[in-house]
């Protein structure tokens, strides 16, 4: 079984990587970007930045340009064509960091079987009150985070970058899901046990770690 995995640059995708990994799964990384100002579409961030990623973690990456606007028939056929020329580099699954969003699910899963591939949704959780469960366990593993674009229609007066630390958890308003999974915002990782070197993380993402004190007062923010 080889796997291409739709990398977004976030928390969720690197996550699932490691879970891939952890299956003895042979895995290469999908990622779009838009022209001309190649960025992770929603992330925005440089795919010069993604390059560290896939350094770090030894990731086989294909970057595929998209253009921006991207109508949806543009998109599909696009990434029919792309997975097409995964499956005849020996591909045979496609993989996807979805925690439980079922109508995205299936958008994806239709994709990927039209291309005569089949889907995998490695930390799928199936449900939003497991999200929470999901962002403690990614901060308790040392997975690192930067939050890099907000929806200020979602979280207005919010600024980017940010740690993605349990003082940012606390900050969200009622409604919000923590892992982001409706599109309130989005991550860059840059550290954890999916990487087998560190970062060297962009001056433009430094942004500190907060830690808190004790146990204790991690419950207290949860």
């Amino acid at each position: 079984m080889k796997v291409l995995l739709f990398w977004s640059s976030g928390k969720d995708s690197a996550w699932a990587l490691y879970r891939l990994r952890k299956a003895r799964m042979p895995v290469g990384a999908l990622l779009m970007v838009t022209t001309p100002d190649q960025r992770v579409p929603y992330h925005s961030v440089p795919v010069s930045y993604v390059r560290l990623q896939a350094i770090a973690a030894n990731l086989p990456l294909w970057v595929v340009p998209l253009p921006f606007p991207c109508p949806n028939a543009i998109y599909e056929t696009v990434i029919h064509t792309t997975l097409l020329q995964a499956r005849q580099q020996g591909f045979s699954h496609v993989a996807f960091g979805d925690l439980y969003l079922e109508d995205i699910r299936a958008y994806r899963e239709k994709l990927v079987r039209a291309a005569g591939l089949e889907p995998l949704f490695p930390i799928w959780t199936g449900g939003k009150r497991a999200s929470m469960r999901l962002a403690r366990k990614l901060l308790r593993r040392g997975v690192r985070a930067v939050v890099t674009a907000v929806d200020p229609n979602r979280l207005p007066g919010f600024q980017v970058p940010v740690a993605y630390d349990y003082l940012w958890l606390r900050s969200l308003p009622k409604g919000i899901d923590p892992c982001g999974e409706q599109g309130e915002f989005h991550t860059f990782c840059y550290e954890g046990p999916m990487f087998y070197r560190p970062i060297s993380l962009p001056e433009a993402l430094h942004v500190p770690f907060r830690r808190v004190a004790s146990a204790c007062a991690r419950r207290a923010l949860l």
